[in-house]
């Protein structure tokens, strides 16, 4: 293991990374590998350990945080909290994304106070109004309880917590829900205003010669008019467009699932019409119109051109997720056939079964394919 999917701290503050790490030996010089021996020490000596990205290494919590993403539209991550008995990993502070806390083992005491800013953003995190977070961490609790396996608990964005492990050791999830928020959506207006207003000659020019900076009065007219022409270009941007925008950076935030390159290759290679192909799980795609009347599949964080006469098989492929090769409609089978290994390769789909050689299905069992439909 690596970091920074291992933390520590102790007592509100992190370890720094140091003093756990270090190169893996011969063919392993890697620095920040971590070393069980110096995590002992410092879990011994009443250091919490922190496993981060769970949704990303553990298959259970990876299936139920994707199953969460989709439940609730907003992406989720996983940590875990390892506390030694009668101890505290962090003082008191605030996330900026929504928390449920799941006690696995053990018992932990959880003291949570009102928010000092209310739904606060990524870019304002606790260390900027520390003096208030520990102000307010003095004040009366709205929650004051202890948590055995088996609770849970809810923390909305801004809310002030801390917690300390009681007679034994102590083990939770946190299950991050990362926001999509409506300054998300702002931003990506902004964004497109950036990009059509970069098209006006007006706002293009140059300030007069001469201005002094330092004096407002002087580019006040200029300013003013820059505002004037920024509030008409944010007239003409589409809501839809925004809503696009908005879509791929959260599209982009989850991770679908894995693929086995060399046998997905060599299944690629070998493909034949009766093979079975199946959408990645957790890879969220779209189809839209490409402005040189081609198709664009739009799948997690990237985007892949089709020719328009590709729109029937893959449509119906996404509706399906899971189809064979000869099912896919509108084109013959060498067209299903190099269709079929492009989304291979390209990692849209894979082929069920690659791995064991059983990536093929009777003609029979084409209608139990599995409605996983994106």
């Amino acid at each position: 293991m690596r970091t920074p999917f291992l933390r520590i701290a102790k007592d509100g503050t992190v370890v720094d990374p140091k003093r756990f790490t270090g190169p893996g030996g011969a063919g392993a010089e890697i620095g920040d590998q971590v070393s069980s021996e110096a995590v002992l020490r410092l879990f011994a000596d009443g250091s919490t350990v922190v496993l981060q990205g769970l949704h990303r290494l553990w298959p259970p919590v990876i299936e139920f945080a994707d199953q969460l993403a989709a439940d609730l539209g907003h992406p989720t991550q996983v940590n875990a909290y390892i506390t030694p008995p009668s101890s505290r990993g962090f003082s008191p502070h605030y996330d900026v994304h929504d928390v449920f806390v799941l006690q696995v083992a053990g018992e932990k005491h959880w003291r949570i106070h009102a928010p000092v800013l209310r739904d606060p953003l990524r870019s304002q995190p606790w260390t900027d109004r520390a003096p208030e977070v520990a102000a307010a961490a003095e004040a009366e609790p709205v929650v004051d309880a202890v948590l055995r396996p088996g609770d849970a608990l809810y923390l909305p964005r801004g809310y002030l917590h801390s917690a300390t492990a009681l007679g034994e050791i102590s083990a939770h999830l946190t299950i991050g829900i990362h926001p999509v928020t409506r300054w998300a959506a702002a931003e990506s207006a902004l964004d497109l205003v950036r990009t059509l207003a970069a098209d006006d000659p007006e706002l293009r020019g140059s300030l007069p010669l001469g201005l002094d900076l330092a004096d407002p009065d002087t580019v006040r007219e200029d300013v003013t008019a820059v505002l004037a022409g920024l509030r008409e270009w944010l007239d003409r941007v589409d809501p839809a467009d925004v809503a696009d925008r908005l879509r791929a950076g959260t599209w982009a935030q989850v991770r679908p699932e894995p693929v086995r390159p060399l046998a997905q290759s060599a299944a690629a290679a070998a493909l034949t019409v009766d093979a079975v192909l199946r959408l990645r799980n957790r890879l969220r795609c779209s189809l839209t119109d490409a402005p040189d009347g081609g198709l664009l599949l739009i799948g997690g964080r990237r985007t892949h051109s089709f020719p328009a006469e590709a729109r029937p098989a893959l449509t119906a492929l996404l509706s399906a997720g899971e189809l064979t090769v000869a099912d896919l409609p509108g084109t013959d089978d060498g067209g299903r056939l190099a269709m079929a290994r492009r989304l291979v390769v390209d990692g849209i789909t894979t082929v069920p079964g690659a791995e064991d050689g059983s990536a093929h299905r009777h003609d029979g069992d084409r209608g139990n394919a599995a409605g996983t439909g994106r």
